[in-house]
């Protein structure tokens, strides 16, 4: 197994003690040819975050959701095509009375649904409404609307609200990422990477997906655009856990902030590739105690409620800490993303909103709701 990085890595210089380290420090990746994997690393760089530092992560975990409230409109336009299904909403209770109440409430049943609120959370929204209506608590469309949309809000706050990224007090923490294939794992570690990148996180990514044959390639070309290193496997048959536990060990020696661990993608139903994750698991912890601080499951929002038994499954093997839901910016089905939470009590860390690098964006159940009931 190789754990070196090509010449065109840039790895982060400690900085002196007399000068402050802020968060915001961008990297400035240079061009260069993509080299083969296994040659030897070559340091350039600025700052160096100091994870060591106590509430390091918390911090950092707090900056990123903060920086994202600033760019609201990535999710408004991510959710458009859940927006627009639901627009019929706002012409339903536009000239809303109350002898039309059971039929508006039952279309807007229909939008729901069409939406993949799916039908557990839909009669218990709609029936709610139902009760506050005949019970004279909602007397308009304005305020039919508002309470729709605190419902769904509750929903999504009462039972996951650790949407920032658990990392722990100590270095490097480590995340997992996992899924089935062509859910966009391996793009969404890449796109995470370079978010951690610009608030200057000394990252080492570590390609665990041995069953792909171009899975290793995809991932050092998203090393070189976020100026990581990476740790990939010699070898025809090298074992996952064997990479990761590698990888973690040299994040662990060189002061790494975080180590990236990718994943082969599995069927949910094929269970010794499932079991094959048990072992990453282990293999990572042997190394460090208590690692990895985070499992994110990377879930199609295109597939909507069918996701969830792929969350069940993956849930009940490792441990699901987090869920990144992808492209939910091709898909009119955002109201899964209220089921999952439901159902399952795991936070939504981060959205899939497109194609560009800075569309993963961290999971904000207020910026969700003005989204899609805008």
């Amino acid at each position: 197994m190789a754990s070196h990085s090509p010449p065109y890595m840039s790895s982060l210089l400690a900085p002196s003690p007399k000068l402050p380290t802020t968060l915001s420090t961008l990297l400035n990746l240079p061009p260069s040819r993509f080299p083969r994997a296994g040659n030897t690393i070559s340091s350039r760089g600025k700052f160096k975050c100091s994870a060591g530092q106590t509430g390091f992560f918390t911090r950092l975990g707090r900056l990123i959701k903060e920086k994202a409230k600033k760019d609201v409109e990535k999710i408004f336009s991510g959710f458009s095509k859940t927006r627009d299904n639901l627009a019929v909403i706002d012409e339903l209770l536009l000239y809303w009375n109350l002898a039309d109440t059971d039929r508006i409430l039952d279309e807007l049943e229909e939008a729901l649904l069409v939406s993949d609120f799916g039908p557990k959370i839909t009669i218990k929204i709609v029936e709610s409404l139902r009760e506050d209506i005949y019970a004279g608590k909602l007397k308009s469309g304005t305020q039919i609307k508002d309470a729709l949309k605190k419902s769904v809000l509750d929903l999504l706050t009462s039972k996951a609200n650790k949407t920032e990224l658990q990392l722990g007090f100590r270095k490097p923490a480590v995340i997992m990422v996992v899924g089935v294939n062509g859910g966009g794992k391996t793009t969404s570690l890449g796109k995470l990477a370079h978010r951690l990148k610009k608030e200057g996180v000394k990252i080492l990514m570590a390609a665990g997906d041995t069953f792909r044959a171009a899975a290793s390639d995809q991932l050092e070309v998203w090393a070189e655009r976020t100026g990581s290193e990476i740790v990939v496997g010699e070898g025809e048959k090298v074992k996952a856990s064997s990479v990761l536990s590698q990888a973690v060990k040299r994040g662990k020696q060189e002061g790494f902030d975080v180590v990236l661990c990718d994943t082969s993608g599995r069927l949910h139903t094929n269970y010794s590739l499932m079991e094959e994750l048990i072992t990453c698991k282990k293999a990572v912890g042997k190394v460090i105690p208590g690692a990895p601080n985070e499992i994110l499951l990377v879930l199609d929002g295109t597939t909507g409620l069918n996701m969830l038994p792929q969350a069940r499954e993956f849930n009940d093997v490792v441990g699901i800490t987090g869920l990144i839901l992808t492209k939910l910016d091709g898909s009119a089905r955002g109201g899964c993303v209220v089921s999952v939470v439901d159902e399952l009590g795991i936070p939504i860390k981060f959205v899939g909103v497109g194609e560009g690098l800075e569309d993963l964006q961290p999971f904000d159940a207020e910026a969700f709701v003005s989204a899609i009931f805008s």
